[in-house]
């Protein structure tokens, strides 16, 4: 309604000429959708409006077009109605017939062109004869005798009209050219003798419309209107390789700058496309400025006046539209006739689409007619009806690669290209252009499919001629994984989101369609790499299924149980894990990722004996994972106390066995801080050398950590430094690494450090991750040992007696003596690296020299 009254207002300015074949044109929105979105019902309910402002919704403001006087006429372009460009010609003046006065320049080019055209075949006969008549009316018939009744009176031409057609056109041409002032009312449309002495065909018949603009401009104010013209179902009137009827129609918006024109259709119109010059007459931009499409700041700097896109995407129905809709449609005795869980069911299923909510009604009357009451589990189901309407105006090139792009959950141009199996690009552009293709700009592909066209497609009963068989599908399941292979492997080593993408869609792919891994084996590899662990929002097993049945289904559960365990507990990891690696569908070294993984969560549970059984069988096992086990074996030697040995091993892992972090965790257990810091700085280093982000943050965390003891000034720039690094990864036991350290730095003070220990313990308990919650323990002992409160030390050294009862950390019992300088209960099990003294010394100048900082900070004033 704002693009009419802006089109109402132009057109009365007295500076507008009808005249002017060179300005840009303005007057034409356009409604796009994909097909049963809703695009006829929305063109009939706008003329309905239009012609009776009592028929227009609620929802719609009042037009400001003051008394103007607004002519609606719709015409239906579908096959159905046997659209041509003459109909829609005699359409447009047929409905002009209600001003109620002839239309002479028109009127006289149309009876000419028509009895060149169709002789023996009079006008009125066909009128009657096609249903125009019964539609619009018989007044058009009278109106063109009177207009050449007029004109032969004018010229003093002898005879009656209807024989004297011919000699009435050359007469009126003469006397146009000579400029007498018998025919001065019609010689104020400068192009009338041209368009009269023209060839009648159907060329000439398209620049008619201009002479239909000039009368319109020249009615009196009192009796003028402003036709809005509502072309429907604008996909059907050919192909985008065959423009012929569009060039047709296109030439009559232009000549008619005074009318306004409403356009609704499967796809934008492309008349602003420069590249189709030559193909249609008036293109580009400058021609058409509203129906361009322009980025964001394009369209500003260009188009500041808001409102200006003519070319609006009618978009889906949402659940509530959804459902409302279907409780309005069948009514009984007062109360909506489907009931909630159906409407639900529907809702969901429909995505918004209405032409699927009324397909689903129609199922519900066939269910009830056949004595069946319809239940919820009857529509979960996919409507034939849908691939037919949605592939109808299509090529079969683009056919082709709509099925192909069913595939995947999103796609560009190459993609599609290649999983089509096509030589060209061409399908795969013309195919982006159709509404039920959505943009997303800035993802890692730009377009995906709407969600129930693309389900529709993958799962329903096709039943068009050129359906795909199973093994056509299936052929199409391996050139979509190949492609997407394709694309990973030409990316950057360091793409984490094309990486992420290409697994998903790949593994989905492969799952579904049962296809060996491929490329899917590296790409695992690389993805658990960097310890980023993004999720892969995928469901491992079918729905009905009780277990995987395939290589991809079991790698789909690996990989979605290694994303989850920094979200689970680690007993949930553990349990997921094992089903994978019992199963016996991974090769062996996608079987080894799984037991490694197991291993180190059942590390992290306190179950080292099997951690210790699984880390063995990788390192004797010689693969990719072979260095990460002997680190795990490390480890564990570590937990055990056994610190040489850890030492020891340490010195034999290099970069891949991530040497510098092993050492550091020796280390600091020592109370040798400047020594661990120093290590777990290299070992941050070397990760950011190698790309590995995770590395880099976990060392990080450690750094913090361990500087978090001491009096360092710079602990809250590695503090900060931690957090910065881990919100580009997701590692939960680092997270808390960091959380423990800002508790160590807060130590002694009054800043809450036992509350916030108290909420943090909790949400260890809820990871199960029990070495992050004895590290936790010892941070509250050293808050407590500094404060000099003996009854919390021994609180907290019972919980960690509590949570080191079987050897695991047991050394962090000591430790907590070492720093509250308390006798040991029994000798230490622990094998330290050097004197056990040293150890407890450098533990308790810890507490003593920050207690020393905070008495000196305290004696001065500083908070």
């Amino acid at each position: 309604m704002a693009a009419l009254t802006e089109h109402v207002r132009h057109v009365n300015n007295p500076a507008f000429d009808v005249e002017d074949l060179e300005a840009a044109r303005d007057n034409v929105v356009v409604f796009h959708g994909i097909g049963g979105i809703g695009k006829s019902t929305l063109s009939r309910k706008l003329e309905a409006s239009l012609a009776d402002p009592g028929q227009r919704p609620t929802q719609w403001n009042a037009p400001e077009w003051g008394r103007a006087r607004i002519l609606p006429v719709r015409i239906e372009l579908a096959r159905s109605a046997s659209p041509d460009f003459e109909k829609v010609v005699l359409s447009v003046r047929l409905a002009l017939a209600a001003i109620g006065q002839p239309l002479p320049a028109f009127d006289l080019a149309l009876r000419r062109y028509w009895e060149h055209q169709h002789p023996g075949d009079p006008l009125e006969d066909f009128l009657n004869r096609g249903g125009l008549a019964a539609r619009f009316g018989k007044a058009l018939p009278q109106q063109m005798q009177s207009a050449l009744a007029d004109v032969a009176q004018a010229l003093l031409l002898p005879g009656t009209v209807g024989s004297a057609l011919g000699q009435v056109t050359g007469a009126l041409v003469g006397a146009l050219r000579e400029r007498r002032q018998t025919v001065r009312a019609l010689a104020g449309c400068a192009r009338l003798a041209d368009l009269l002495e023209s060839e009648p065909d159907l060329d000439s018949l398209s620049y008619y419309p201009h002479l239909l603009a000039w009368e319109l401009a020249r009615i009196p104010a009192t009796k003028r209107v402003t036709p809005v013209i509502l072309l429907d179902a604008f996909e059907e009137i050919g192909d985008r390789t065959h423009r012929d009827f569009e060039r047709l129609l296109q030439r009559m918006v232009w000549l008619m700058p005074n009318a306004f024109f409403v356009i609704t259709g499967r796809s934008r119109l492309q008349w602003a496309d420069e590249a189709l010059q030559g193909q249609l007459d008036f293109t580009g931009p400058t021609a058409w400025p509203g129906l361009a499409a322009y980025d964001t700041s394009q369209a500003r700097a260009e188009f500041p006046a808001p409102g200006r896109e003519r070319q609006v995407l009618i978009g889906d129905f949402s659940f509530e539209d959804c459902d409302d809709y279907l409780a309005r449609r069948l009514f009984a005795n007062g109360r909506p006739l489907i009931s909630d869980s159906i409407r639900t069911v529907i809702g969901q299923r429909s995505h918004g689409l209405p032409l699927y909510l009324d397909l689903s009604v129609m199922r519900f009357l066939e269910l009830r007619r056949s004595g069946h009451i319809p239940q919820p589990r009857d529509f979960d189901h996919d409507f034939p009806a849908l691939i037919a309407r949605t592939l109808s105006d299509l090529t079969a090139p683009e056919r082709h690669v709509l099925r192909s792009v069913s595939l995947f959950s999103s796609f560009d141009i190459a993609l599609a290209t290649r999983a089509a199996n096509l030589p060209q690009q061409a399908p795969a552009l013309r195919l982006i252009e159709r509404p039920f293709v959505r943009e997303t700009p800035f993802g890692l592909w730009p377009f995906h499919l709407h969600a129930l066209i693309r389900a529709t497609i993958r799962g329903a009963d096709d039943q068009t001629d050129d359906r795909w068989s199973a093994a056509d599908w299936q052929q199409a399941a391996i050139r979509a994984l190949a492609a997407l292979g394709e694309q990973w492997s030409d990316g950057s080593d360091r793409d984490r989101l094309l990486l992420v993408g290409c697994l998903r869609q790949g593994l989905a792919i492969a799952r579904d369609y049962r296809l060996d891994l491929g490329w899917l084996t590296d790409a695992a590899w690389s993805y658990i790499g960097d310890s980023v662990w993004e999720p892969l929002d995928l469901t491992a097993v079918a729905e009905g299924e009780d277990s995987a049945a395939t290589a991809a289904d079991a790698l789909v559960e690996l990989l979605s149980a290694l994303a989850r365990r920094q979200h689970e507990n680690r007993a949930r990891t553990v349990e997921r894990l094992s089903a994978v690696a019992d199963i016996g569908l991974l090769p062996v070294e996608l079987s080894e990722m799984a037991v490694y993984y197991r291993a180190k969560a059942q590390r992290d549970l306190g179950h080292t004996e099997e951690s210790r059984q699984g880390m063995q069988m990788v390192a004797i096992g010689g693969g990719r994972l072979a260095p990460n086990a002997r680190r795990g074996l490390a480890h564990l030697s570590r937990l055990a106390g056994d610190f040489p040995t850890a030492l020891e091993a340490a010195e034999h892992l290099g970069w891949e066995g991530r040497h510098h972090r092993v050492v550091g965790d020796v280390q600091w257990v020592q109370g040798d801080m400047p020594l661990a810091a120093q290590t777990f700085k290299a070992a941050r280093a070397e990760g950011e050398e190698h790309g590995k982000r995770g590395e880099a943050a976990m060392s990080q965390a450690m750094l913090a950590f361990t500087l978090a003891f001491t009096t360092d000034p710079t602990i809250d720039d590695e503090i900060s430094l931690g957090e910065h690094l881990l919100t580009q990864v997701d590692l939960r036991a680092a997270t808390l690494d960091v959380r423990i350290a800002k508790l160590l730095r807060d130590a002694g003070t009054d800043a809450g450090v036992e509350d916030r220990g108290q909420v943090l313990a909790a949400d260890i308990r809820t990871s199960g991750l029990l070495f992050a919650e004895a590290k936790l323990e010892l941070a509250r002992v050293f808050n407590h040992a500094i404060r000099d409160d003996q009854d919390g030390v021994a609180s907290r050294i019972s919980r960690l007696r509590e949570l080191t009862r079987e050897g695991y950390y047991a050394y962090y019992v000591d430790i907590a003596h070492f720093m509250a300088d308390l006798a040991l209960d029994a000798p230490s099990r622990a094998r330290w690296l050097g004197e056990q003294q040293a150890v407890r010394q450098r533990w308790r100048t810890m507490v003593t020299d920050r207690r020393a900082r905070l008495t000196s900070a305290t004696t001065i004033g500083v908070p």
